[in-house]
């Protein structure tokens, strides 16, 4: 498994980020589901990486938007194939890592409460439950997580 920073204009990232899309599409309502469009990850304040196998397939993507008083993780997805093998953790570990080396010390996101399993990973990775953050408005389909740098 190799972790690289990418640009998402990729055939197959296209199509990892159109399963995220359809898998968040299946969970909740268009207006509960709060996804960077496409343009949004080649703003210079996104990074934004890809997780592949050693023969070069994606197997997860998720960025994280660099605010002056956060940064965001955002289209966190690993395909189902994947899941369990410490995937994701890798990936967010990756995405902090680098967003600290621009001098981040907060980390926030938002995710839905059906998705237990990524809730799991963020609490077991030092995210605690806080309230809505930047624009999202207080919503029962939402779960606010924030984690401070060590």
């Amino acid at each position: 498994m190799q972790i690289a920073f990418e640009t998402p204009d990729q055939p197959d990232v296209h199509e990892l980020i159109g399963e995220l899309d359809a898998y968040l599409y299946s969970l909740y309502p268009p207006e509960n589901v709060y996804a960077l469009d496409m343009a949004s990850l080649f703003d210079p304040s996104v990074l934004f990486a890809v997780v592949r196998t050693a023969d070069g397939a994606p197997i997860g993507c998720g960025a994280i938007v660099i605010k002056p008083e956060y940064g965001e993780i955002k289209r966190m997805y690993v395909r189902p194939t994947a899941r369990g093998n410490g995937v994701a953790r890798r990936l967010i570990e990756s995405l902090e890592a680098k967003a600290e080396q621009q001098g981040c010390r907060t980390f926030m996101l938002e995710t839905g409460p059906t998705m237990r399993e990524a809730l799991i990973l963020y609490e077991r990775l030092g995210y605690q439950c806080r309230g809505p953050f930047g624009d999202y408005p207080e919503d029962p389909l939402s779960v606010f997580m924030q984690k401070h740098a060590s």
